[in-house]
């Protein structure tokens, strides 16, 4: 009885969890909703931005982009890894993580530090790479505003020379069950090249098209790192909600395999007992 004690114990416990994992799931899908919708009314302007900017500096002659473009010897880069504050979303952490480790190996013999946004990737990464900042705020308030304070810092970093290249990795969404890990420059601004130029001239520029990429340059950065976070925000939801699931579905197995092998217990505690009774009570007629 003691052994079919613990199974009901053991099933007991695998269905609380399995209604846990059921119930995140079902909020990652709720809230993956308001994510994806962000991220989807995004990407146009986002993509359209970058049109403008580049049809403008195609036109442009000498270097259009001022200190953005500065192409410097590369002996300090900054990493910026973007991760969720919170777990039990499978290898979406884990993989950013793994990809910015990666990077010391492939700036080898240069100095390689980490800047996060998210708690995961800190607690992280900081016990093996040198983080110098950790915006994991930034969750409670995802808004534009509070992102472009981030992305001034990371510009201004770049603009003194503290450090010569600047990249994001971050996972973008494609669908809920399917995230891509994405390391992008962010500066110095890679060669801009366009052939879309044939419109250009029927715009009327005030002020002159130089000041306009210069004003461009900031919102398109900031723009950048906006989309890169919102999409990781999207990316988290969609990996939450396909890992509860999958745990949901574990349990829900666990638990029809542990009742499979209670009832076959019990069976087999009962047959004993009768075998017992019937041994006794031959005894007793013998």
């Amino acid at each position: 009885m003691a052994n079919l004690k613990e199974i009901r114990n053991r099933i007991t416990s695998v269905s609380s969890t399995m209604q846990i994992t059921s119930a995140m799931k079902m909020v990652s899908a709720a809230k993956l909703k308001k994510a994806q919708d962000a991220i989807t009314a995004m990407r146009p302007y986002a993509e359209k931005l970058t049109e403008l900017l580049q049809n403008l500096s195609a036109t442009l002659e000498g270097d259009a982009g001022g200190e953005f473009t500065t192409q410097r010897e590369v002996k300090k880069v900054l990493v910026v890894a973007i991760t969720s504050n919170r777990g039990l979303c499978g290898a979406f952490n884990s993989n950013v993580i793994k990809a910015s480790k990666s990077r010391s190996v492939f700036y080898e013999g240069k100095q390689v530090d980490i800047f996060a946004i998210g708690k995961k990737g800190n607690d992280v990464l900081v016990k093996t790479n040198a983080v110098i900042d950790n915006q994991s705020a930034v969750y409670d308030d995802l808004t534009f505003d509070n992102v472009a304070v981030i992305a001034d810092t990371l510009t201004e970093k770049f603009l003194s020379g503290e450090y010569d290249k600047i990249e994001l990795i971050y996972n973008q969404f494609k669908n809920a069950a399917t995230q891509i890990v994405q390391t992008e420059q962010f500066l110095p601004l890679a060669p801009i090249k366009s052939d879309l130029t044939a419109s250009v001239g029927d715009y009327i520029f005030e002020p002159s098209k130089e000041e306009i990429v210069l004003t461009l340059i900031p919102k398109s950065l900031k723009t950048q790192l906006y989309k890169g976070i919102r999409d990781s925000f999207a990316s988290e939801h969609g990996a939450r909600m396909t890992a509860m699931h999958k745990a949901t579905d574990n349990a829900t197995e666990l638990r029809n395999q542990l009742k499979l092998t209670y009832n076959k217990a019990r069976q087999a505690s009962i047959t004993n007992e009768i075998l017992e009774i019937v041994g006794g009570a031959e005894a007793l007629n013998g």
